[in-house]
Order: C-alpha cells, then sequence, then structure tokens
C-alpha cells in the first residue's frame, strides 16, 4: 500500500506502539525513553513529518495528512503527560552515585570573535618576524593623527566629514607642553593606527620593529565593505640601512604564512603623504588581484617631526583587519562581523 492511504496505515500502527510502549514503560525513565524514540527530534513522529514534507501530494491529501500528524502529536504529547504523571520514579540503589558508563555531557563553550582570531594570528606571525605588538589610545590628538604624519591641513581626510572630533576635549594642565599632553590640542577619535607609531618614535631610539592593532574610525557610510569602525594592524620598523626591498621580504613573508605558501601578491606604486616611495599591496586570489594594505619607505617629514635624526631609514604597512578576514573566509559583508548573529560566528571555532 503507498501513497496518503499507506502513510495513513502507517501512522496508526505509529500510535498503536507508541502507546503500548507507554504502557509497559516500568518508570519515568522509561517513559522518557518513549518520548525521545516516538516524539524526539529523530524520533519515529519526526521522520513521519520529514517524508510529510518532502512528498507530492494531492491538495486533499496534503490537507488529510497533515492533519492526521498534528492529531498524532497532540496525542501522544498528552498521554507522555499523563504517563510522567502517574509512573513512579526508579527508587534508589546504594549503588554508587556516579556511573561512568553513561554518557558526558559536553559543556557549551564560547569562543573568539573571528577578528579577535584573525588579529591574534597576523600579530603571531609578525612576532615569529621578529616584531613587537604596541598599543596606543584611541582618542588621539590632531597632531599626532595627522600633522606628525605629514598630512597637511588641507587634506581631505581632516575635515569633519570624514573625522571623528571631539568637541570640548581638553587634557589636563600638567605644566609640560608636548603634542601628546598639549591642552590646546584639537582632539579626535583616531583615523589609523599610525598614532601610535609617532609615541613610540618619540620615546624610543631605533632599531625597532612594532605592529599596532587596534580599532580606527571614520565617517563612513555603512555599507557591504565599510563601516564607521574598523580594525587595522599598521607595522613600522626603524633601523639602520633599510631598504624597500626588506619591505618587500617581510610583507612577503607574512602573506605566504597568512594565506598558504604559494601566496603571489604584487606591488603597485601608490601615494601617502606619511611615506616615500609608497605602494600598494595587492593579493593574487581564485577571481583576480586583490588589494590588501598599503606600504612604503617612511616620509623623512615623519621622523623629523618625532625628533629623529636626517638620514634615519625605516619602513610601514597597514592593513584592514576586517578585509582580510573578508578574504580568508569568503565572506561578503563586513556588517557580518557586527551583527551578533550566532548562527554566523559558530563556523568559526
Amino acid at each position: 500500500m503507498g501513497g496518503a492511504e499507506g502513510l495513513e496505515q502507517e501512522l496508526k500502527s505509529l500510535e498503536a506502539e507508541a502507546l503500548r510502549a507507554l504502557a509497559e514503560a516500568p518508570d519515568s525513565q522509561g517513559v522518557e525513553g518513549v518520548r525521545v524514540k516516538f516524539l524526539g527530534r529523530k524520533g519515529a513522529l519526526a521522520e513521519q513529518f520529514t517524508r510529510f514534507r518532502e512528498g507530492d501530494w494531492e491538495p486533499a491529501d496534503r490537507a488529510r495528512i497533515g492533519k492526521l500528524l498534528n492529531g498524532l502529536k497532540q496525542r501522544l504529547e498528552a498521554a507522555l503527560s499523563e504517563a510522567s504523571g502517574k509512573q513512579p520514579a526508579a527508587p534508589k540503589t546504594s549503588g554508587p552515585r556516579f556511573d561512568p558508563t553513561l554518557p558526558g555531557v559536553v559543556p557549551r563553550a564560547g569562543r573568539l570573535h573571528p577578528l579577535t582570531q584573525t588579529i591574534r594570528e597576523i600579530i603571531a606571525i609578525f612576532q615569529e618576524l621578529g616584531f613587537s605588538a604596541v598599543e596606543g589610545p584611541e582618542a588621539e590628538t590632531d597632531h599626532n593623527n595627522f600633522e606628525a604624519l605629514n598630512i597637511p591641513a588641507d587634506h581631505p581626510s581632516r575635515e569633519s566629514f570624514d573625522t571623528y572630533y571631539l568637541a570640548g576635549a581638553q587634557t589636563p594642565d600638567t605644566g609640560h607642553r608636548t603634542p601628546d599632553t598639549d591642552a590646546a590640542a584639537r582632539w579626535l577619535l583616531r583615523s589609523h593606527t599610525s598614532p601610535v607609531q609617532i609615541r613610540y618614535m618619540r620615546t624610543h631610539k631605533p632599531p625597532f620593529q612594532i605592529v599596532v592593532p587596534g580599532r580606527v574610525f571614520r565617517r563612513d557610510a555603512v555599507d557591504a565593505t565599510h563601516c564607521f569602525q574598523f580594525h587595522q594592524v599598521e607595522g613600522l620598523a626603524v633601523g639602520p640601512d633599510l631598504s624597500f626591498g626588506d619591505l618587500k621580504g617581510v610583507l612577503e613573508a607574512w602573506a605566504r604564512r597568512m594565506f598558504g605558501g604559494r601566496t603571489e601578491i604584487r606591488f603597485r606604486p601608490h601615494y601617502f603623504p606619511f611615506t616615500e616611495p609608497s605602494a600598494e599591496v595587492d593579493l593574487k586570489g581564485p577571481r583576480g588581484w586583490l588589494e590588501i594594505m598599503g606600504c612604503g619607505m617612511v616620509h623623512p617629514n615623519v621622523f623629523k617631526a618625532v625628533g629623529l635624526p636626517p638620514g634615519t631609514a625605516g619602513f610601514a604597512f597597514g592593513m584592514g583587519v576586517e578585509r582580510i578576514a573578508m578574504i580568508r573566509h569568503g565572506i561578503q559583508d563586513i556588517r557580518f562581523f557586527f551583527e551578533n548573529d550566532l548562527e554566523f560566528l559558530r563556523q568559526f571555532p
């Protein structure tokens, strides 16, 4: 017997079997076993619902079978509820309270956000290459964020439509004036992590190699590839005789570790106020070349702003963490990182 009539007969047999099993259940544990067998997520009734959903039924048969399935589910749930109230719990025995043969319960463990995972992996690779991780404040002075980085006063990025300026923010008067503590300084939310490099160069003598992770803020409209808040990892190396060849070697070594041993990258000439010469770095992917970061040799005016002598050599680079994570995991929309969607986040163990 097949079709709707066959399924109807199977449902009658399933109901009779379930009620018979309930009648024979010796205690509440037995009743629970019947519930799992017939009404559990992978139980007999769930299989019939799946069969019903996937079947090609006539409209009249679909309505009739659907009504039968729902009615059977309600009757079995009522019978289980009644049996649970009547059946006494299994008596306690004098044996051991812990049964090592029972299956264990795996607790739900938290996990790191994919951006945190990406930042940690980026930093770990650069640390293997001799870099140290350094962090700094997210609220910065206009001087550190722009002027010390050779960004002129008329540069568009310094306008209020690109940068978040902090109204009325002032530094307490300590009697000691520096670009970091000037009470008259204009304050803002940093638009890149480069100001941390400025702070570091004022207080440390070369040679050194640092990477700077952190959040940055820009007045960008939110869409699939832009957000007003995102994460960067920038790097800086200062030392004698450093060249663009050293920069290329470091970034090629990092890319091979980050994306695989056969990864190809290329350098395209570009312009940044704080480096000269400057370049964009592209990564070769399945669909062509993808821009992943900017880099270059540190501009002499930047070294001058932090008090390092003429002739000082160094290179710098900076990348967006969200972009790296999107490329690695095939994510098409940056907003997924900030929506707290557990189904999305659970994909990253």
